[in-house]
């Protein structure tokens, strides 16, 4: 049995609320004393809806924790440490809930031999699940890198990864959790002069400052200088240190002032000429500490734009404590 509650800041059990806001509820995993309890916060603004804290959805994140589940690392889970508004008239419990659910109590009574084998040999295609990408398989990809305020983000179809280079911490989220309006499939990004970020997908692209993208957009990549030849951006950088940023497409590049906010003229140019080594199409490039990193496939080129030349060649992951 389990002790459920709204309890003040301190409440006998040394870990008190810190009221509106913060920390909402905590529970206990099974055990003597306060095992198995759940405390909520009575100073928040509890509620049926999307607006406050919803009381189901915590709720169920919480006796979650009461049950013996630990916090998951799939965005979608019910039991993923971040607390996201949702419609709770829709709820559908996730499958990586139920796995471990399931691995502490066994399956449901409920459910029987020939429903469990049907579900499990069911086409993987037809599920509604978004597919998790592997932070460390050897055969990952990006759809995009870009640098956004000392941070790292990685682009993979619905996903995105942020990596704070200094302390090597690394969080996997859904695109939509920052920027709902983004599409997925991000085919380009990058950060400009201005702290903001410019995202690309076929012929629009989108500025965003902070978490807001600005009104106006998607507009059409010819507004930035492209000919109407140009579908797609495959990769973008802002070099910080001249404030001209390099579009890559297929096998040449574009070079574009951001002071003027135009194309700067004798492109493109292919770009193995400008950056030696870099003879194939370019998947994503960032900056970091004045290098380049460019991506193709599985592998990343470090590249030196003083000198002129690829330093290195490491695993696309290698920022990602694998």
């Amino acid at each position: 049995s389990a002790l459920c509650g709204t309890h003040s800041s301190g409440h006998n059990d040394f870990i008190p609320f810190d009221g509106p806001g913060g920390s909402v509820a905590h529970a206990y995993a099974p055990g003597k004393d306060f095992g198995g309890d759940a405390h909520f916060d009575e100073d928040e603004t509890w509620t049926k809806s999307t607006e406050g804290a919803n009381l189901f959805y915590v709720a169920a994140h919480e006796f979650g924790h009461s049950l013996g589940l630990f916090h998951s690392k799939d965005p979608n889970a019910l039991m993923y440490p971040v607390y996201r508004k949702f419609d709770p008239s829709v709820f559908p419990l996730h499958q990586d809930d139920i796995n471990g659910i399931q691995s502490l109590y066994g399956p449901s009574p409920n459910t029987s031999n020939d429903q469990r084998d049907s579900a499990e040999i069911k086409d993987p295609t037809e599920s509604k699940e978004p597919v998790l990408p592997n932070s460390c398989g050897p055969d990952l990809t990006f759809d995009a890198v870009t640098t956004f305020r000392g941070e790292i983000i990685f682009f993979k179809d619905k996903h995105l990864w942020r990596v704070y280079p200094d302390n090597s911490e690394v969080e996997l989220e859904l695109i939509s959790a920052f920027w709902p309006s983004l599409p997925s499939g991000i085919q380009a990004a990058y950060e400009n002069m201005k702290d903001q970020i410019l995202f690309f997908k076929g012929n629009n692209f989108w500025i965003v400052s902070g978490y807001k993208v600005l009104l106006g957009f998607p507009k059409n990549i010819n507004t930035l200088g492209f000919p109407k030849g140009v579908k797609k951006i495959d990769a973008a950088v802002c070099n910080k240190n001249t404030g001209k940023t390099d579009f890559f497409v297929g096998d040449k590049y574009w070079r574009y002032d951001e002071n003027t906010q135009s194309m700067e003229k004798g492109y493109p140019r292919r770009t193995v000429n400008d950056f030696p080594g870099i003879s194939q199409r370019i998947d994503a490039v960032f900056q970091h500490k004045g290098l380049f990193y460019f991506f193709h496939g599985s592998r990343q080129l470090k590249f030196d734009p003083t000198a002129k030349k690829v330093i290195s060649e490491i695993k696309s992951n290698s920022w990602f404590n694998c």
